[in-house]
């Protein structure tokens, strides 16, 4: 197998601060190559790290996918030892990275989304989909599980059930039913698709940095922690969230009946 890493496998673009990250392979599907997965992480770390975008939304170049999966010609060249190494170590990394970065991040899902696509999307802070969409996980299909974390976060969205459903049978639900199920969190049109993502975002623009960022992470590590550890660790966070300031500002605006200007209380 070939892959130029040079090849652009992403396009990045930023307005008003909301970064849009598309996968883009449309001969492919937007399949989830090495390069792509490559280019995604770089392109992450630069946007946290340059500070230029309040959000990300990802989604897949052209109409027909999100993402349909992993790239298979990558996926008949895995071996048992390198799985075992390193090397399998970026699939886990960019699911992890999109969970636990300082931007919230949204993927927008257009088309299929399948596989790695969706393994994708659930480490992503909420998922949105078109109508249009199909969304599984048929690994088991092609004699092998997901690998990169779907058989770990899918339950935690729809339920032990319903993600043994989807891992062993490997069947593709649509949009209405991924909706029902938790999977996502609303569906639209697909022409109105990124108008919706761009109105989440601006939504969380309008939120303190930390706090949103302490709100994410106290959800997602309630899946991990007792009740007790939980409450805890929920409390750290809250307090975090009045060390930046950010309470401050809210209880103001409210009591003089205006918005709260969060960005820069910090």
């Amino acid at each position: 197998m070939t892959d130029d890493r040079s090849t652009a496998r992403i396009r990045l673009s930023i307005e008003d601060r909301i970064a849009v990250i598309r996968l883009s392979d449309p001969e492919r599907r937007n399949a989830m190559s090495l390069p792509m997965r490559e280019q995604c992480v770089a392109a992450l770390r630069t946007l946290e790290r340059n500070g230029s975008a309040d959000a990300v939304v990802i989604t897949g170049d052209g109409d027909k996918a999100f993402s349909a999966g992993a790239n298979l010609d990558e996926v008949a060249e895995r071996t048992v030892v390198g799985e075992l190494s390193t090397q399998a170590q970026l699939r886990r990394e960019l699911p992890r990275l999109l969970e636990t970065m300082r931007l919230p991040t949204l993927a927008a899902i257009n088309g299929h989304c399948l596989g790695a696509g969706l393994e994708l999307a659930l480490a992503c802070t909420l998922r949105i989909a078109a109508d249009t969409a199909r969304i599984g996980l048929p690994e088991i299909n092609l004699g092998i599980i997901p690998g990169s974390g779907g058989t770990q976060r899918l339950g935690r969205l729809v339920g032990l059930g319903r993600a043994m459903e989807l891992v062993t049978l490997g069947d593709p639900v649509d949009a209405a039913e991924a909706w029902r199920i938790g999977l996502v969190n609303r569906v639209c049109p697909e022409a109105e698709l990124m108008d919706a993502a761009f109105a989440i975002c601006r939504k969380w623009q309008a939120k303190g940095p930390v706090s949103l960022m302490a709100a994410r992470d106290a959800v997602l590590r309630s899946c991990d922690l007792d009740l007790a550890a939980g409450i805890d660790y929920e409390n750290k966070l809250f307090a975090l969230s009045i060390a930046s300031g950010e309470r401050d500002e809210g209880i103001k605006a409210f009591r003089e009946k205006r918005k709260p200007k969060f960005r820069g209380t910090t």
